[in-house]
């Protein structure tokens, strides 16, 4: 019986990695692949685009209270 499965690129080199419970690092297609790019994230390569957030302007959480928490 063949095994069909998904084919994905690498995120960080573009080698195809197959989908499946034998790849430990998918979607990577290797340790240092997925190493690289956490390290990537911690010197905060990524960012998601957006308006910058001026610190000194009271902001809503969740439950609609403005500013900073208060104990």
């Amino acid at each position: 019986m063949s095994h069909i499965y998904t084919v994905v690129r690498c995120p960080r080199c573009g080698k195809p990695v197959p989908w499946n419970e034998a790849q430990r690092f998918r979607p990577f297609c290797s340790e240092r692949c997925r190493l690289i790019d956490l390290g990537s994230w911690a010197n905060e390569d990524y960012a998601i685009p957006g308006e910058p957030i001026d610190p000194a302007e009271p902001s809503e959480d969740r439950n609609g209270a403005e500013g900073p928490p208060t104990d």
